[in-house]
């Protein structure tokens, strides 16, 4: 109830190979939830290397689905970043 009231959104981490980290969320304002504000949230190198992204929630159609930078993210969707080579 306290994120939606302060319009606060959890996104949760997937390393590669690796079960999702469910301990420290990345925080997003509910206006600034895409897959660039994720990335640009964590480093702000991330999307030079930004191939695209596997995502894992409610936003996705099928799970996991393939998403560019463009795509919404909502409240406790765990998100895995594809870099380039």
């Amino acid at each position: 109830m306290i994120w939606e009231y302060l319009s606060l959104t959890r996104i949760y981490t997937k390393p590669k190979g690796m079960n999702p980290d469910y301990e420290d969320p990345v925080i997003l304002s509910s206006k600034k939830r895409t897959v660039e504000d994720f990335c640009t949230r964590i480093h702000k190198d991330m999307l030079k290397q930004f191939k695209y992204a596997l995502v894992w929630g409610s936003s996705a159609k099928h799970k996991p689905q393939r998403v560019g930078k463009e795509h919404e993210l909502e409240d406790e969707d765990v998100v895995q970043i594809i870099k380039k080579i």
